[in-house]
């Protein structure tokens, strides 16, 4: 099989679950991983026969393709800002949305360092807690632009911190990580005092399931995606309750929510007391970034 004829294969079978530009997005990241060539060599080498290992990976990759998992689950990785992380379906896909929380965290964090007096109370390395890290893509990313700075991470699920230990090796980044439960008060109380904490938890309704497409319904893990129609902010009440407990004085808190939920959000944080809180939007527009902030 050549190259062309491989990549009209995968458009064959990707047009039926994905349109026309995520189908070109996942093609190219199959080839990439099969080949090892960029874009370009790709085009170049496109009447090359596949060898017999190459093909016979080619159908192990469209077979489960064509059943909707993930590309990112099929290949084992994905790419979190410039960053390779491993994944499986213990822990949800690094998205471009919880890029954009990073690089608000990122952002405020090079002002902060740069100006140690931000904080009154400063006493010594800045502290960083990532609440249901998962992959560990926001722990690792961040720990690998600030190395002086004491990042710390938990889950509830053993089996993601164990992949998330994995990643922060594999990207030469030092971070703590920990079994935690953040909406058991009993374990939020074993945990140290925090200058930043920063999550994507939980957010979507159960009720809105049935709107999603089946490679995030099939395959990716649901405690890490909905919560109750009834509380749906259950996960930002206990990270608010976190904050209360274990950040410092000024110290911020950074989430990602649902489109629908950010001036609920808002709302939350000051009637626990918050300040200064602010709602960022996403690359699409949508409502979905969260800082508040506390002051005294």
């Amino acid at each position: 099989m050549r190259l062309s004829e491989a990549r009209q294969k995968l458009m064959t079978i990707l047009g039926r679950l994905y349109d026309s530009r995520e189908s070109s997005a996942i093609n190219e990241l199959v080839l990439e991983k099969i080949t090892g060539w960029g874009k370009i060599e790709r085009v170049i080498h496109k009447d090359e026969e596949l060898s017999f290992t190459k093909e016979k990976l080619l159908e192990i990759y469209l077979a489960d393709l064509s059943r909707g998992r993930p590309v990112q689950y099929v290949l084992g990785e994905a790419w979190f800002c410039g960053m390779r992380f491993m994944v499986d379906e213990n822990v949800l896909i690094p998205r471009p949305e919880t890029e954009e929380l990073v690089q608000w965290v990122v952002s405020d964090l090079n002002e902060q360092t740069a100006d140690r007096h931000t904080y009154s109370n400063y006493r010594g390395k800045l502290k960083m807690m990532d609440v249901g890290t998962g992959s560990g893509c926001i722990a690792v990313t961040i720990a690998s632009k600030f190395p002086a700075i004491d990042v710390q991470a938990c889950d509830i699920s053993n089996k993601s911190l164990l992949l998330a230990h994995q990643n922060a090796a594999a990207n030469g980044v030092s971070v703590q990580f920990g079994l935690l439960d953040v909406l058991n008060k009993g374990q939020r109380k074993s945990i140290s005092d925090f200058d930043v904490i920063v999550s994507n938890p939980p957010y979507i309704p159960l009720i809105e399931k049935e709107t999603l497409h089946v490679n995030v319904v099939n395959f990716e893990p649901h405690e890490a995606l909905f919560v109750g129609n009834n509380d749906p902010l259950v996960f930002y009440e206990a990270i608010a309750d976190l904050g209360m407990e274990k950040l410092s004085r000024p110290g911020s808190i950074y989430v990602e929510t649902h489109e629908k939920m950010g001036a609920n959000v808002k709302k939350l944080f000051l009637d626990k007391g918050f300040q200064n809180i602010a709602i960022r939007k996403d690359l699409h527009g949508k409502q979905r970034l969260v800082k508040a902030t506390l002051l005294l």
